[in-house]
């Protein structure tokens, strides 16, 4: 009987042994986007060893054999996620962020399931950011049934509730979008960036965009609000930021070529190229575009080239290299008088005025991902580029060109700068956050020049007799070192808090000479003279802000936040030499704060909605006031106007009306969108006499964009209707435009557009009338280039695109 014991001691060792070799093994997932613990998923190690995630996201095997494994996740609309571990007997955690199945990575935003309304919102965290609490809006131009071969802006920002747009020119050469009484010139007031880097002349001495991305070649417009003071620069407006598209991953090569042509000589040639080849992807494209122009003298010429190369170094690092070239040159018609306007908006009395841009600009992108938790971003980019502009342009609109020398401004702009972000996410109290912490360097070097150009007609940009007729030569060194930081503590799964703070560091500097010439009657100089100027300011502050987000039930968040918002002053454009407009030498740096408080759903797949408070406090707020001089001349003085406070409400509505009566079909779709902001303004205080208690600039009561989109399976059209109320063009609330024209009121007007777009196979064909009922209508005022005076907008154009890819 021993002897039967001791023969099977060693099968009972093994087995003993076995049972005694286990893991135990346990994890938390979590979802990438906002980091919250997820319920449900099922946590599979074979197929006998399976479990499901409780409430707070965790998982626990209590005993694991030895062996090698493979963990897998599985959960209806997130991304299958498996990681592959040795079991030895010794205990394991892991924590797992799990992706929507419907996210690319190297997108910025996520689309939902059949969503396609083009328009949608940033997660809590997203691609090196915080969102969290704040009021933040994406659009898919390509989802969009709109015309983006001249990037109408109407059609492609009308989902972005409260957007104050001038439209002065057809082929969509520059963006001029303000918001909540902000100046829409250039697009100023928002930090305006391209892939996540700077674009603008000088972020902090002359931050004017000049260049704007073709439309065709976009895949994201992120905006968010006031509340990027922090983490973007310190604008009131916030950031827009153009996210190019992505080169494909499953192609070698992908080629889609566009042929536009329109009204007025319209013509656009968009072609890409995209792919992926082993560790090397790729996207370039190269725009050709033209137009003669609604109006007489408004012809240009526009091409540009952007290639996106990125290196995958290993599973965790990325490298990559962006290159923009654009170039164009635009004739201008100049601005009209009120009275010229009503006889005939489409007239012309200028011949001899024109306009060259030229801007290039290169990036490059450093990203690695350390683990789950924790990721860095270094970019680094520069920028080389010219604005000239030249013309006659007196302070009286009317007059009748005399053939004399024009005004020849030349704006030469070198900038570099680097940011680097660092992202974390860790537990406290075994509840998730995650900080952002990063840095910024920026380097700025302006250099601008007026004075006397030629006599002729055409774009001749040099100057007659530089050495004597050179009258304004400055050049503007600009520095600004920032540290940011934010953090999102999750106190449950409803509820989070986002505090955040930004330091800044900005000196400017103004160096060289301002000028004038002194003539007799007859026009014959008798006297130049020159002023040496050199000014620098140096200053460092603190920002703060705080957002709030709460989810009540399931696709609902209210959200709020409060940040600080600082803006300084130009220097650039203080001693420029216009007829229309005096510049008060002594400006000060523009400070305040601004307010979201809003309720929005989480993006669907039938409705899409975000309604939402808003109030401004915008303290030495500068802004333009008309006076006279001593020749009783109607002029404009650009000054500190002083408190203004601007508050309202800014809602959107999106939703697939057929599709919600009758979910069980999908090849009708009936969208109806309604975006209308209700804004009240006025200034609390000034010392200029006349404009406490004013309406603020730039403010319409009521901005309404609304339209319907009909879809039958690859076929869709669109109404879109945008009214907007009357607004004042400057502080005093002036009517009457006088001779000059620079101020007065911007009557209100209604604007209808209609697109078509169907798609067959390899192809795409779109159709669009601007202006539909060929409203006469103008959004703006211009003090200077490309005026001074009214500028009309566009009357009724149309449109065809063809689209083959291949």
């Amino acid at each position: 009987m021993k002897l039967k014991v001791f023969k099977f001691l060693p099968l009972l060792l093994l087995i003993s042994s076995i049972a005694l070799a286990q893991t135990r093994l346990s994890g938390h997932i979590f979802s990438k986007s906002d980091t919250s613990a997820i319920k449900g998923c099922t946590i599979s190690l074979s197929e006998n060893l399976t479990t499901v995630t409780d409430e707070e996201g965790k998982f626990i095997f209590e005993s694991v054999p030895n062996g090698n494994y493979t963990l897998q996740t599985t959960l209806s609309g997130y991304r299958i996620e498996k990681k592959q571990f040795n079991a030895r007997g010794k205990d394991l955690h892991f924590k797992l962020y799990l992706t929507s199945s419907e996210q690319n990575l190297d997108e910025l935003t996520v689309k939902e399931k059949a969503a396609d309304f083009g328009f949608s919102r940033l997660r809590g965290v997203e691609s090196m950011g915080i969102y969290e609490g704040k009021k933040s809006e994406v659009i898919t131009p390509e989802q969009l049934v709109a015309n983006l071969s001249t990037n109408n802006a109407r059609q492609v920002y009308s989902r972005v509730a409260g957007l104050n747009i001038w439209e002065n020119e057809g082929g969509g050469l520059q963006l001029n979008i303000g918001g909540r009484g902000l100046d829409p010139n250039r697009t100023a007031n928002f930090n305006v960036r391209q892939n996540g880097h700077d674009i603008s002349a000088d972020a902090l001495g002359y931050p004017e965009s000049y260049y704007t991305p073709p439309i065709e070649a976009v895949g994201k417009i992120q905006i968010v609000r006031g509340a990027a003071s922090l983490q973007y620069g310190t604008q009131f407006g916030g950031l827009i930021n153009f996210v190019m598209k992505k080169p494909v991953q499953d192609r070698k090569i992908e080629v889609v070529a566009r042929q536009s042509v329109g009204s007025f000589g319209f013509y656009n040639a968009f072609t890409s190229a995209s792919g992926t080849v082993g560790k090397v992807s790729y996207y370039t494209f190269f725009q050709y575009k033209r137009a003669d122009g609604w109006r007489t003298n408004s012809r240009f010429n526009n091409y540009t080239f952007y290639t996106d190369l990125d290196y995958k170094l290993s599973d965790k690092t990325t490298i990559g290299l962006d290159i923009t070239h654009m170039h164009y040159l635009a004739k201008q018609p100049g601005g009209l008088s009120d009275a010229m306007f009503a006889d005939n908006p489409r007239q012309t009395n200028r011949e001899r005025n024109w306009f060259n841009v030229n801007w290039n600009m290169a990036a490059v992108h450093f990203d690695h991902r350390f683990n789950a938790g924790n990721e860095f971003n270094l970019r680094v980019f520069g920028l080389a580029a010219n604005r000239y502009s030249l013309g006659f342009r007196p302070n009286r609109v009317a007059t009748i060109d005399d053939n004399s020398e024009r005004d020849l401004i030349k704006g030469d702009f070198t900038n570099w700068g680097a940011e680097a972000r660092y992202l974390k996410r860790y537990s406290v109290a075994k509840k998730m956050s995650v900080l952002l912490v990063g840095s910024r360097y920026y380097y700025g070097y302006n250099h601008n020049l007026q004075g006397l150009g030629s006599k002729g007609k055409d774009a001749d940009f040099t100057f007659v007799e530089p050495d004597r007729f050179i009258t304004y030569d400055y050049r503007f060194p600009n520095r600004n070192i920032a540290l940011f930081a934010e953090n999102i503590f999750y106190l449950n799964d409803k509820l989070s808090i986002t505090p955040g703070l930004r330091f800044e560091y900005i000196k400017t500097t103004a160096d060289g000479y301002y000028g004038n010439i002194a003539r007799d009657l007859a026009g014959n100089v008798i006297n130049i003279s020159r002023t040496e100027e050199y000014r620098t300011n140096g200053r460092h502050f603190l920002l703060a802000g705080i957002g709030v987000g709460y989810k009540p039930i399931e696709k609902v968040e209210l959200y709020g936040n409060i940040s600080q918002n600082y803006r300084s002053i130009t220097f650039s454009d203080m001693r420029i030499a216009n007829p229309s407009s005096v510049i008060d030498p002594n400006l000060k740096d523009e400070k305040g704060y601004s307010i979201d408080l809003g309720v929005r759903s989480h993006q669907t797949s039938l409705f899409n909605y975000d309604v939402s408070l808003f109030y401004l406090n915008y303290n030495n707020r500068i802004g333009e006031v008309q006076f006279y001089d001593e020749s009783n001349r109607v002029l404009r003085l650009r000054s500190n106007v002083g408190q203004a406070i601007i508050m309202g409400i800014e809602s959107y509505a999106e939703a697939d009306l057929l599709r919600l009566a009758r979910p069980e079909q999908t090849v009708w779709s009936g969208v109806l969108f309604a975006n209308v902001a209700f804004i009240r303004s006025e200034y609390k205080h000034s010392e200029i006499p006349g404009v406490q208690g004013n309406q603020v600039e730039f403010v319409p009561k009521i901005n309404l964009k609304t339209g319907l989109r009909l879809g039958y399976k690859k076929l869709k059209g669109s109404l879109q209707l945008t009214h907007l109320t009357d607004q004042f063009s400057e502080a005093t609330n002036a009517v009457d435009g006088g001779v000059s024209s620079v101020v007065g009121l911007i009557p209100a007007y209604k604007i209808l557009d209609v697109s078509l777009s169907y798609e067959w196979k390899r192809f795409r064909a779109e159709g669009s009338i601007n202006n539909l009922t060929n409203e006469m209508y103008f959004t703006r005022r211009a003090t200077g280039y490309p005026g001074p005076g009214i500028l009309p907008s566009d009357g009724r154009g149309f449109y065809l695109t063809l689209q083959v890819k291949i």
